[in-house]
């Protein structure tokens, strides 16, 4: 398959997914993976894949379980970017 073949566009294994202009989601996706990382990677002492894979499951059931929704709000209005 090359650059100009278009058959991979068809293929089952290829999902295509439309995404917004405005990907501010994709910020939040950022902040949860730096939280991962500086609250259980960074100081984590892991002895193998799988204990950093029951780690991992354990914070994000933890996470969950705290959760709640991010509600946005302009503080001072004037300081919108324009």
């Amino acid at each position: 398959m090359w650059v100009g073949d278009r058959r991979w566009v068809t293929s089952p294994n290829v999902q295509l997914h439309y995404t917004p202009t405005y990907v501010s989601w994709l910020n939040q996706v950022e902040l949860w993976f730096a939280k991962v990382k500086r609250d259980l990677l960074t100081r984590g002492i892991f002895t193998s894949v799988t204990d950093l894979a029951r780690k991992l499951r354990r914070f994000i059931t933890k996470y969950n379980e705290r959760a709640k929704p991010v509600r946005w709000a302009y503080v001072d209005p004037g300081r919108r970017i324009a």
